[in-house]
């Protein structure tokens, strides 16, 4: 058997090129997430149809309540809502492999909606000394649960920055970046199919867990050390990110942390974040 985690990000699903294309409320999300769930409805068949047991999708993108539940293919269940544990990678433990949909790359990186963290989250972000955007915030996490990243879809620059944070994964592209707002785009009718295509041969990357002499039997095992360093765009955020434990200054706008893994990394991070964004006024960033 192999169960599969689809985690989903919005800012590089078929056709979306604008903040507004990925903000709650507006009409260019209405008219997005239909996409958004197509894309996920052809990943969903593939995997299927390629061996998948089950598949749990986990609606990931800032408000976690984007697909349309109506639309989804009726095989693929739903996890949707805020204040998940384990963030994008919510739904992980029982999982064999992992697909990450519709990522970007990160803070500071040439890409379709290029950041790392939403809202007022930095605007650079290095882990281990590399650049990192979310899939490299992402893929230790799944591997921690002994469930590879086997697929990665996006623009064509998250696809190449895939080969460096999960080499063994395969990807696809919906769309070439020509700058952060916009890109060349295959229309629906185009890109379900190497969605579904591709899905299909993931699916067959992982060996079931049971057949995998170096996957714990205890879910959650320890993972290795990890360093964030995130970048803010002013000195005051990252001041007031430093009254989070084992955070330090790094430069004059940037702070770091050494995890012992990278659950606890990502969760740190998002302390950071969260700590960032209330130490912003309303009226002069």
């Amino acid at each position: 058997m192999t169960s599969v985690l689809v985690s989903t990000g919005m800012e590089a699903a078929t056709g979306v090129t604008r903040p507004d294309d990925v903000e709650p409320g507006t009409a260019s999300w209405e008219r997005m997430r239909p996409l958004f769930t197509g894309d996920v409805n052809a990943v969903a068949d593939g995997l299927l149809a390629g061996g998948a047991s089950d598949v749990l999708v986990d609606d990931a993108p800032c408000t976690q309540r984007n697909l349309l539940l109506e639309a989804l293919d009726p095989r693929a269940p739903l996890l949707t809502g805020r204040h998940e544990p384990l963030g994008m990678t919510a739904g992980v433990e029982p999982a064999d492999a992992v697909v990450l949909l519709g990522h970007r790359t990160g803070a500071g990186r040439q890409g379709v909606l290029s950041h790392t963290c939403p809202g007022t989250g930095p605007t650079g972000f290095r882990i281990d000394g590399e650049p990192a955007d979310e899939g490299r915030v992402n893929a230790p996490i799944a591997e921690e649960h002994g469930a590879p990243v086997v697929l990665v879809t996006g623009d064509d620059l998250t696809c190449r920055a895939a080969g460096t944070w999960a080499p063994d994964a395969l990807v696809e592209a919906v769309e070439e970046c020509v700058s952060r707002y916009a890109a060349l785009c295959l229309p629906p009718g185009r890109s379900a199919g190497p969605l579904r295509a591709r899905a299909a041969g993931a699916v067959r990357l992982p060996r079931a867990r049971s057949d995998r002499a170096d996957v714990p039997e205890e879910r959650g095992a320890p993972g290795r050390p990890h360093r964030f360093e995130p970048d803010f765009h002013a000195p005051h955020p990252a001041a007031a990110v430093l009254a989070v434990p084992t955070v330090e200054p790094c430069g004059p706008r940037g702070v770091a942390f050494t995890a012992p893994d990278a659950t606890t990394a990502a969760r740190t991070s998002k302390v950071c974040t969260t700590v960032a964004s209330a130490a912003m006024e309303d009226h002069f960033d």
